[in-house]
């Protein structure tokens, strides 16, 4: 099968052939449709996981996909044969990842079936932005009418961030460049903020000198000032969600203001309730560009220039 590897931490992805898995006791063999790039995955290959468990090289790349049940193992229950199903397929201790034309999963791993109206590049756009941006805007625990920022908006995470919060009644800021901001609008923002202009914390107090309620930061790491800016705008009591670790949690709390630094971790009740909803159009997903997975090296080259505006889907 192809696939798209790397064969240490920092290498350059690869395109190459590898054997087709043959799955093992409870392991389902996808033959994949669709997979989606997102940020964690060259992250990994960074070596952002190096230390915390074992990889296996060559790795492949990729986390999110979706494709069809092609062969089970001994004592799978879950899923036959023919089955669609979408969901997360990276294992760096067994060199598995999405980025591949076939991709080995436990039946008890982070996968779904797909409904039958979804088609297969929007369901492997799912996965991680929208059960992170689920998770993060549940966090942020708002009420009808209070007001929430998202910083970053214009990604995969930003565009379902500012749906969940909509749908919870609250009023969305969202950072978008000018080329963008009518999308974010048409999801559900309220207000969009053009982050070439000028620093966004300064606009927010601008247009709210009362303050707000809450910000899911997507944008800034640790150390960076731009935190401390956004915490800033923050009424007593609000919250501050961060999806690169980069709220001090206990700095903070001593202003009454509470901090959360996001580790998403997704189930398949999760993923089942995300692909309802994006069946249903309850739940918008913008993909930005399909491409062969050929291109998938220079795709990840790209997308690590940041300002994503939407999803990158491969079709193996």
């Amino acid at each position: 099968m192809k696939a798209v590897v790397i064969t240490d931490f920092g290498a350059e992805p690869l395109l190459t052939d590898l054997p087709v898995p043959e799955p093992g006791p409870r392991e389902v063999l996808v033959r994949l449709r669709a997979a989606a790039l997102n940020p964690f995955d060259w992250k990994v290959a960074d070596g952002a996981l190096k230390g915390a468990v074992e990889h296996d090289f060559p790795l492949v790349m990729g986390s999110d996909g979706a494709g069809v049940v092609e062969r089970v193992g001994a004592g799978v229950n879950l899923f036959r044969l023919g089955d669609t199903v979408y969901g997360q397929f990276m294992n760096v201790a067994r060199g598995r990842g999405s980025y591949a034309e076939y991709a080995l999963v436990s039946e008890d791993g982070k996968i779904a079936r797909i409904p039958d109206d979804l088609p297969f590049t929007v369901a492997a756009a799912l996965p991680t932005a929208s059960a992170t941006a689920y998770q993060a805007i549940e966090a942020a625990r708002l009420d009808t009418g209070q007001v929430v920022l998202v910083n970053g908006a214009s990604g995969g995470v930003g565009q379902s961030a500012i749906q969940f919060a909509a749908h919870q009644g609250a009023r969305v800021l969202a950072t978008a460049a000018p080329d963008v901001a009518a999308r974010l609008r048409d999801l559900g923002a309220h207000e969009t903020l053009d982050f070439t202009a000028a620093p966004v914390a300064e606009q927010v107090l601008a247009a709210h000198p009362e303050g707000i309620d809450a910000v899911l930061d997507l944008i800034s790491h640790p150390g960076d000032d731009g935190t401390a800016a956004l915490a800033a705008l923050l009424k007593p009591g609000g919250r501050l969600i961060s999806t690169n670790h980069a709220a001090d949690v206990e700095a903070l709390a001593a202003r009454e203001i509470h901090g959360v630094n996001l580790s998403s971790n997704t189930s398949r009740a999760e993923l089942e309730a995300l692909a309802g909803l994006a069946a249903a159009g309850k739940l918008r997903i913008t993909v930005d560009s399909e491409i062969p997975l050929a291109d998938a090296p220079a795709a990840v080259a790209r997308a690590r220039s940041g300002h994503s505006r939407g999803k990158t889907v491969i079709l193996p």
